[in-house]
């Protein structure tokens, strides 16, 4: 069994990828409120919300686990994704690494809406550590919640 790995989900979202892009890279303190069955914090630890490089700290719950996550963000404008590299939290009881990412392109001409990718690159710490599927579970989760947010908004 590999102990390095990368998962990854698409889910088609009816909301332009530039809005969605626009949530994750400068109002990610809008989540929380988006998908509050899922994100129930997120502060800001260095940096600004909408700098690239900033540190936030996440609380969450997933598999009705409350849970944290430290992250250093990156944006990437010109493929719509963010990156947020793991830096500490709890999947680090298990995971080496931990590289979420979520990308959003437009579908057609942008105006059928957006196809969103959600993945993540890790590494176990060791071969008993089941894949993170309902990690990414939970991140298509937020992103159908960001989606409706959007949609309301």
């Amino acid at each position: 069994m590999a102990l390095v790995g990368k998962i990854e989900k698409q889910i088609e979202i009816e909301v332009p990828a530039e809005k969605f892009y626009h949530i994750w890279k400068k109002q990610s303190y809008h989540v929380p409120t988006a998908s509050p069955a899922n994100i129930k914090a997120v502060d800001v630890h260095e940096g600004e919300w909408h700098h690239h490089g900033s540190v936030k700290l996440w609380t969450y719950s997933v598999e009705g686990r409350t849970e944290t996550f430290k992250e250093k963000v990156e944006h990437d404008d010109a493929n719509m994704s963010v990156t947020l590299i793991g830096l500490e939290g709890d999947v680090f009881k298990h995971f080496k690494s931990w590289l979420p990412v979520y990308k959003v392109s437009p579908k057609g001409d942008g105006s059928a809406g957006s196809i969103a990718t959600c993945s993540i690159a890790y590494e176990k710490l060791n071969a008993n550590v089941p894949d993170p599927v309902a990690y990414v579970d939970f991140m298509v989760s937020i992103t159908k919640d960001v989606a409706d947010h959007i949609t309301k908004g």
